[in-house]
């Protein structure tokens, strides 16, 4: 039997779902490491995660500038700033603080299983 290709969305689901706990990336670093489609298009995937199978940290993952942009796509605006403020990361006016503190870079830090 043929082994399926993974479609986008769970290409980026799966990068997500590596993210560490207390630790964030961007839609653009997603796009990167996969070499297809755009920031942009990471967030529409994301967007849809809430109906994946299984949990994708999509809280974790901000725009370029460490903005909580996909905030108003939760079920509560503040619940993005919420789940990442329960994990350790300080959170201030819908940015977060210090980027480069948390940020994770899946082409160097990807941790194998």
């Amino acid at each position: 039997m043929k082994k399926e290709t993974p479609n986008y969305f769970h290409q980026v689901f799966e990068v997500t779902r590596r993210i560490p706990y207390g630790r964030v990336t961007t839609y653009g670093t997603i796009a990167n490491y996969l070499t297809l489609g755009s920031a942009r298009m990471v967030g529409w995937a994301l967007n849809k995660s809430f109906t994946a199978e299984n949990d994708v940290p999509a809280h974790r993952v901000v725009n370029r500038k460490g903005e909580l942009s996909g905030r108003n796509h939760f079920p509560m605006p503040t619940m993005m700033q919420q789940l990442l403020e329960s994990e350790g990361v300080v959170v201030e006016n819908d940015t977060i603080k210090d980027l480069k503190k948390y940020f994770w870079d899946p082409a160097e830090e990807w941790e194998e299983d």
